[in-house]
């Protein structure tokens, strides 16, 4: 009898999906991103004292701070390494456009070699359906949509799906972008 082994590679790229919704148990209105089996990867503290807040720290599943972001102006945020401190800059994002049912992001990454002018990551779709794509060049790395369900024909918008696909994308800097994007106003 032979016998039948097949081998595969063992860092086969698939796409990573990650959960997000502000009713993940434990975690008292904070908004949560979860891992296929319920597990929190991070969540998102925003800050209580304001509404209005232009700060947003996105932790891990310990609570230990990884990306502080901090709204600079009308359309503009920069994300920091770590907690409170302005000390770390890893990222900027502007704005390009706001319409009623379409906004674009441009993200810069800070240290990588690319001329100013140049985004590092493009983000676009319509913040209100929780629909986002995020484009490096003309490859997309991750993009958001509602949790639909068969002969469900509206699909709530307080749980949706992160899909980040394979490559050399942190994901805690696509959940900060995302977070950005969809709770930035």
């Amino acid at each position: 009898m032979a016998t039948w082994t097949h081998v595969y590679p063992a860092a086969v790229p698939i796409p990573v999906d990650l959960f997000v919704s502000k009713k993940h148990p434990g975690l008292n209105g904070d908004l949560g991103f979860a891992d296929s089996q319920g597990n929190i990867v991070f969540k998102v503290n925003f800050d209580k004292l304001s509404k209005s807040s232009s700060k947003r720290v996105l932790l891990d599943a310990s609570g230990n701070p990884l990306i502080t972001v901090f709204r600079d102006g009308k359309g503009s945020w920069q994300g920091f390494k770590g907690g409170d401190s302005r000390e770390d800059l890893i990222f900027r994002v502007n704005r390009t456009v706001k319409k009623l049912t379409r906004t674009e992001l441009e993200v810069f990454l800070v240290g990588e070699i690319s001329r100013e002018s140049t985004p590092d990551f493009k983000m676009k779709g319509f913040a209100f359906q929780r629909s986002c794509t995020i484009y490096r060049s003309d490859s997309i790395v991750a993009q958001t949509s509602l949790m639909y369900k068969l002969h469900q024909i509206y699909a709530g918008r307080s749980k949706f799906r992160l899909t980040i696909f394979p490559g050399s994308v942190d994901h805690s800097l696509i959940a900060s972008l995302i977070v950005i994007f969809l709770y930035g106003h």
